[in-house]
């Protein structure tokens, strides 16, 4: 798994590339956990080159998002596409999570 950490306008901005499983989420959760610690309140993750998610993937964000909220915080989804679209839907987090189509929706 690749992460990739950028700013838009109020919102930090995490790529995440390749696969996101049991032995990558936790560098998803510590990079997370890190933004959160210096303020950030909204957190947007781009999943357009996420090419698979395990269900501990799917925990990560949970925990996030629920840290987040202790905050004050969103956190926001964009870019779903194929299986990782298709697990996102069969596990009910579209309903959990905002989910946006680009980048630039999810920072407005």
């Amino acid at each position: 798994m690749k992460l990739t950490c950028s700013k838009s306008g109020a919102a930090s901005v995490i790529k995440v590339e390749d696969r996101m499983d049991a032995q990558s989420c936790p560098d998803f959760e510590k990079e997370c956990q890190r933004l959160i610690q210096e303020g950030e309140k909204q957190l947007v993750v781009d999943l357009g080159a996420l090419r698979y998610i395990s269900s501990a993937g799917l925990r990560a964000f949970l925990v996030v998002g629920n840290r987040l909220k202790e905050t004050g915080g969103s956190l926001r989804i964009c870019c779903l596409d194929g299986l990782v679209k298709q697990v996102f839907l069969a596990a009910g987090f579209t309903s959990i999570f905002p989910i946006f189509d680009s980048v630039d929706a999810a920072t407005k």
